[in-house]
């Protein structure tokens, strides 16, 4: 059977066809049936999805958006200058080098699609003049500058999710043998003072032997300054699991910032569940990002917008920093400190956003305004700056 036509041909030419090819196969390489297998596939499902609508049609809302959205990238990239052509391929080939993703390409352009339906005359100016920031807007005599800025939400947890699906794949086979000779429901309680992070191997590695340690000598309980660990029979509070599902019955026990998994062999249940010494700190994480990038990428001879894209974040942990006002109370905090005097609003947004998911924000983004700006008031700024009533 021949090949369908390439439905993104010209998106892909940015990146290079044959570069392209072979991030993709090394994505697929790296997406093993593992714990941390799917967690890469899940950092990297943008390239992935792509790459399958090359040649089959969208499946549905989602992938309809992204490969819309591809395709005004390569509409754009058609209009720019050769220098600014060459820029976003520099841009494009970090994207789909080492840990890179396609997020910030996206974000920039979604950023500018955004702007451009609220009325927005709207520049790439990042790529077409090299400006430190990103976007210049026009509206009715009035301007700004954009920053679109990535950040991963893994900066404000001290046990990461990277390095927990990497600690489940160690841990796994050792659970599965214990179990099989230890019949019965179990909960695994660790709290991790010192965190865990994504280049810890040492660490992961201490953990692991120290888990595997407490289940072979039957102990109860090990802990020291690293990590507190607990081995207890597994009691639900409220609904039995059973009745409602495992896992939304631990996330209800445990709270949005625990680190679940459940192994099983047979009819024995062993659930691990881990945590952090302190709360996550996502939004002080984007607020400290804003802090450091305001100063050096916007000019202050207009008003500046920061857009924020906070990377690695779940349905439940984007609406609970939502729902708390997390990331309202960081970015009202930001734009009262002297690095947000050029800025007139902050906007945050996530892949749930992007993809138009359940869980998203009322708006495309949510966004705060600097109410003490000189310019927050500006009607024609007011579509980009004022979150709609």
């Amino acid at each position: 059977m021949p090949r369908k036509p390439d439905r993104l041909a010209d998106f892909v030419a940015l990146f290079g066809a044959k570069a392209w090819a072979r991030r993709i196969d090394s994505l697929r390489g790296a997406c093993t049936p593992t714990h941390a297998g799917r967690a890469f596939a899940c950092r990297h499902a943008l390239a992935l999805t792509l790459d399958r609508l090359r040649h089959q049609p969208p499946r549905n809302a989602a992938e309809t958006r992204l490969e819309a959205l591809a395709q005004t990238i390569a509409e754009t990239a058609a209009t720019l200058s050769p220098a600014g052509r060459a820029r976003l391929e520099t841009l494009c080939a970090e994207a789909i080098a080492g840990p890179g993703t396609l997020v910030p390409v996206f974000h920039l352009f979604r950023t500018a699609e955004l702007q451009r339906d609220r009325g927005f005359a709207v520049t790439l100016s990042g790529l077409e003049h090299a400006t430190p920031y990103d976007l210049h807007l026009e509206r009715d005599g009035s301007s700004a500058e954009i920053v679109c800025d990535t950040i991963s939400a893994e900066a404000g947890r001290d046990v990461h999710r990277t390095a927990w699906s990497l600690l489940l794949d160690r841990v796994d086979p050792d659970l599965q043998a214990w179990l099989a000779t230890h019949p019965g429901r179990y909960l695994l309680k660790m709290t991790l003072p010192q965190g865990l992070k994504r280049d810890g191997d040492a660490a992961l590695a201490a953990l692991h032997g120290r888990i595997t340690n407490l289940l072979t000598t039957q102990r109860r309980a090990d802990h020291d300054e690293a990590a507190v660990l607990r081995l207890d029979p597994l009691i639900l509070a409220g609904s039995q699991a059973q009745d409602l599902g495992l896992m939304p019955s631990l996330r209800r026990e445990f709270g949005h910032e625990a680190h679940l998994a459940v192994t099983q062999a047979g009819r024995a249940v062993l659930v691990m569940a881990a945590r952090a010494a302190r709360e996550d700190e996502v939004a002080e994480a984007v607020q400290r990002r804003m802090a450091e990038i305001a100063p050096t990428r916007l000019t202050g001879t207009r008003p500046g917008i920061l857009a924020m894209f906070i990377e690695d974040t779940d349905r439940i942990e984007w609406q609970t920093l939502r729902d708390q006002l997390r990331l309202e109370g960081a970015a009202r905090q930001f734009l009262t400190r002297p690095e947000a005097r050029a800025v007139v609003a902050v906007t945050c947004a996530s892949r749930l956003e992007l993809f138009g998911a359940p869980g998203c924000a009322d708006e495309p983004e949510l966004r705060f305004r600097n109410p003490s700006h000189p310019q927050a008031r500006d009607a024609a700024l007011a579509p980009a700056v004022t979150s709609a009533p």
